[in-house]
């Protein structure tokens, strides 16, 4: 990898999980004052913090994150609410891989990113990329959407057959299978089978039914002023978002 920080920084600004490029107005801050614990506001939420863990794709505990537990601005909280009471009256509830990200975190993973020698996770979340392109292909960056507060990666689970629902790949996985029109088109609901961005051979797909289950995620959150990421059909940002340039730093513990 011959990217180095002043390139980076010379070229643009860039942001993990696919939020913008350009450097933030607002000061970096620890005031978490408007932030909830996301179960507080969301008792029925399910909680499987990634990045507390080590089954990541780094394959380590993230630093920043002190417990397994996720926060978010109050009125991303709310608006996740509004999401459960409508998953869960269809017989699911919501499952939470992350929320809030301080910057120490995406700094974590800049520097993994940057050591090519650490691939101890490669064959779970990026079996087709070289580790090199991590940084062009803006799987990494060096500020995320989350550190604003008001994203979440989610899932389903299924509470009648007690399950997460089958979503047809990972959380986390760097590759065109995990865009949410990988197969179909999210806009209409349409399975196509279209398989022919996958780089693997033979190439990759997702079933019918699995590309609805991304849909029926994808409608809830919509539905409820969250907004999509075209490369990732687990991540959604509140639209309304109140803190839209600002940039947290405390760590992830209860509140």
């Amino acid at each position: 990898m011959k990217k180095t920080f002043l390139i980076a920084f010379t070229a643009a600004l860039f942001v993990f999980a696919g939020c913008e490029k350009k450097a933030p107005s607002i000061p970096p801050t620890e005031d978490s004052s408007q932030f909830v614990n996301l179960t507080d506001a969301v008792p029925d939420a399910i909680l499987e913090i990634r990045y507390y863990g080590t089954y990541n794709f780094v394959g380590a505990r993230i630093d920043g994150y002190e417990q397994p537990t996720a926060l978010l601005t109050r009125k991303a909280a709310e608006a996740l609410k509004a999401v459960s009471d409508d998953v869960i009256a269809k017989g699911y509830r919501l499952k939470i891989y992350d929320a809030y990200r301080p910057q120490k975190g995406v700094d974590h993973f800049v520097r993994w990113a940057e050591d090519l020698q650490d691939v101890r996770m490669k064959p779970y979340f990026y079996p087709d990329l070289d580790k090199s392109v991590l940084f062009d292909q803006e799987y990494i960056m060096l500020k995320s959407g989350h550190t604003r507060g008001s994203t979440v990666d989610l899932t389903l689970f299924d509470m009648n057959l007690e399950k997460e629902v089958d979503m047809g790949g990972t959380f986390d996985w760097f590759g065109p299978e995990s865009h949410p029109d990988f197969c179909g088109n999210p806009d209409t609901g349409e399975y196509t089978g279209d398989n022919s961005k996958s780089p693997a051979t033979p190439k990759r797909s997702i079933t019918p039914e699995q590309f609805a289950n991304r849909m029926i995620l994808r409608k809830a959150m919509l539905s409820h002023g969250f907004k999509p990421l075209s490369t990732e059909w687990w991540h959604f940002t509140l639209v309304e978002e109140p803190f839209p340039e600002t940039y947290f730093t405390f760590p992830v513990r209860e509140l």
